[in-house]
């Protein structure tokens, strides 16, 4: 009869959340396998054991900010009654959450590889321009809901609309990565939201 194997000595949920927030406060390259081990409390030999390798960690640790961070932030974009509304919560959660002091500041998804990669597939750059690119999409999913049920006009650019305030947050991020407070990102989103006339008129 085979013996079972042993059971691995760590958390691994545990230690994955300690590297997506090593991940999130460094970003990929800067990174460094000992930032890792030491945040996860466990060996190099264990984490390519139970990750496979750095890269393989870095996508399981943007899918668990994606569910904990990102779902949070985009909740009401398809719940919210009205688009104005939900793009509204959209930004102020994106205020709350990239200046929460019990987290790092900033956006993982933004911040955590903008280059280094030269555009090539199934990199962390890779990944995380489909995830910046999904948020376009599913802002401009809840407008095009938006034009359906009449809250707005079907002659309106909502490519433009959705990439206008994908591109408010990403800034929110990087001014939250330097120092802003959640008052002054809730001065940006309410600027923002301050154009949303302008921006739906035909």
């Amino acid at each position: 009869m085979s013996q079972k194997g042993r059971p691995r000595a760590f958390d691994r949920d545990a230690a994955l959340d300690s590297a997506m927030r090593v991940f999130w406060r460094k970003g990929y390259e800067s990174a460094s396998m000992a930032d890792l081990t030491d945040a996860m409390q466990i060996n190099a030999p264990s984490l390519y054991a139970a990750f496979g390798s750095k890269a393989a960690l870095f996508r399981e640790a943007v899918e668990l900010y994606s569910d904990k961070i990102g779902q949070r932030i985009k909740y009401s974009l398809p719940t919210a009654p009205t688009a104005k509304e939900g793009v509204a919560d959209f930004l102020m959660q994106t205020a709350l959450s990239h200046t929460d002091p019990d987290q790092p500041h900033g956006c993982m998804v933004v911040l955590g590889a903008l280059h280094g990669d030269d555009g090539a597939p199934d990199t962390p750059c890779a990944l995380l321009k489909e995830r910046r690119l999904d948020n376009v999409a599913q802002l401009r999913a809840r407008l095009e809901r938006a034009v359906r049920e009449g809250e707005l006009s079907a002659d309106i650019d909502l490519q433009q609309v959705a990439e206008f305030y994908a591109t408010v947050q990403h800034g929110m991020s990087i001014t939250a990565r330097d120092g802003a407070t959640l008052a002054q990102l809730k001065k940006t989103a309410d600027a923002a939201m301050a154009a949303w006339d302008s921006l739906i008129s035909r």
